[in-house]
C-alpha cells in the first residue's frame, strides 16, 4: 500500500484538485455562473467592469483561504479520529 504522507509530500496527491469532482448539480451551477457573468459584463461600463473584477479577485482569494482552512480542519479532525480509534482498540 502506498504511503499517503509520501504521496502528499511528492505532490502526487492534491486535495484541492481531487476534491473538486463536480456533481451534475455543481456542473450546472458553474454553467449558470458563467452565463450570468457573461450577461452581466455585457451590460457594464468599463468602470463597473473594473470594480467587478476587483470583487471577483477578492472573492477568489477569500475562497482559496477558506478552502485551505477547511482542509486543515478536516485533516486534523481525521487525525483525531484515527488517534481515537487506536486508543479504543
Amino acid at each position: 500500500m502506498k504511503s499517503m504522507i509520501k504521496e502528499l509530500w511528492r505532490g502526487n496527491v492534491m486535495p484541492a484538485e481531487d476534491s473538486r469532482q463536480n456533481t451534475p448539480e455543481m456542473k450546472q451551477l458553474l454553467e449558470y455562473i458563467s452565463r450570468h457573468n457573461d450577461d452581466l459584463l455585457k451590460t457594464m461600463t468599463d468602470e463597473q467592469k473594473e470594480i467587478f473584477e476587483k470583487f471577483h479577485d477578492c472573492w477568489s482569494e477569500y475562497a482559496s483561504l477558506s478552502d485551505e482552512a477547511l482542509f486543515e480542519y478536516a485533516f486534523k479532525l481525521g487525525a483525531r479520529l484515527a488517534m481515537e480509534i487506536q486508543i479504543d482498540t
